[in-house]
């Protein structure tokens, strides 16, 4: 993932100021509770950024609406894009927090079309627990919702 940091003062959110047009975008798309805009960092032609109007710096700080306002809204991009540019994939990445890869503190989604040997890449170590603990990852999971 290209790596930008929001580099805005404290208490100014780069997004937030976009989504008041205090600096300029390339805008897609826009309703009540999202913005589909082009990154500047384009990883392929065709790249968008879908977030949420309101400040929410990550999933997990949205409400229901506005999550699923966000799908939503990422599916009509993600449209639009085979559309205009025809790749022959595409992916979609959220990340939250730091650690998760979140260059950004406000939530966002990103529409990537891809291609091959476009330079992307996603691996990670696969774990392979046994079934029981898989089991109690289930339960707690299950007593958590």
């Amino acid at each position: 993932m290209p790596m930008f940091v929001d580099t805005s003062p404290p208490g100014q959110c780069i997004f937030c100021r976009l989504v008041a047009g205090e600096i300029p975008s390339a805008k897609v798309y826009e309703d009540a509770l999202t913005i589909a805009f082009m990154d500047i960092g384009q990883v392929t032609p065709g790249h968008v950024l879908v977030a949420t109007k309101r400040h929410a710096a990550t999933l997990l700080d949205t409400t229901p609406e506005e999550a699923a306002a966000l799908m939503q809204t990422a599916r009509r991009v993600a449209l639009a894009v085979r559309t205009a540019f025809d790749p022959p994939g595409l992916t979609l990445l959220q990340a939250n927090g730091a650690l998760g890869g979140q260059t950004v503190a406000h939530v966002h989604l990103h529409v990537v079309p891809r291609h091959e040997d476009d330079g992307i890449t996603f691996t990670w170590p696969r774990q392979e627990p046994p079934a029981a603990v898989l089991a109690g990852y289930a339960e707690r999971l299950r007593a958590a919702l």
